[in-house]
């Protein structure tokens, strides 16, 4: 599988949900925690043959003093701080399960949707910029933690990959709706 240029995509919530339930530490979206609202938006990389979704994620303040790592990378637009991929949260996708974002300015945005289309702008040309550390950054982590000798902490922060491939793989094979 080949890896194309990144862009950014909407994750359908339920399949997120899907997943959750298969193995809790993907990122819950769910409304009993409030976060039903919050998307989940992410770049598409190329993880040996399957396709991850890594999270980007709204750069918080814990964030400003946290240094990239195996698993995390801060965003930067000039000195600034923008947001982080979650390289140990990320997820196996196929094409059903994902939408990009369309980041055309129209018209009829909102202040708050034109305000929203610039930041992911400026997001998805950092990445860009930075693709080839970002697909060898991710392929580096999914081969880590399969390995006996990966330490527990670094273990215990990622999705269980392999698990989450298992349950994709039933839904491609069986059809099922979520």
């Amino acid at each position: 599988m080949k890896q194309e240029r990144l862009n950014l995509y909407f994750l359908d919530m339920k399949y997120v949900r899907y997943l959750h339930n298969a193995d809790d530490r993907v990122q819950s979206v769910s409304p009993q925690i409030h976060k039903n609202n919050r998307p989940f938006v992410g770049i598409i990389v190329v993880c040996d043959e399957h396709k991850y979704c890594v999270p980007l994620d709204s750069a918080k303040e814990k964030h400003k003093t946290q240094n990239n790592d195996v698993d995390f990378t801060r965003i930067f637009d000039g000195d600034r701080l923008i947001s982080v991929l979650n390289f140990n949260n990320m997820i196996p996708v196929d094409d059903r399960f994902v939408s990009k974002i369309d980041l055309k300015p129209s018209e009829k945005d909102t202040l708050a949707q034109a305000h929203y289309k610039k930041l992911c702008i400026k997001e998805i040309e950092w990445c860009r910029r930075n693709q080839d550390s970002i697909v060898k950054k991710a392929n580096k982590l999914y081969h880590l933690v399969q390995k006996p000798n990966c330490s527990a902490m670094l273990k215990k922060r990622c999705n269980d990959f392999k698990k989450l491939e298992k349950v994709l793989e039933k839904l491609s094979e069986n059809k099922i709706k979520i």
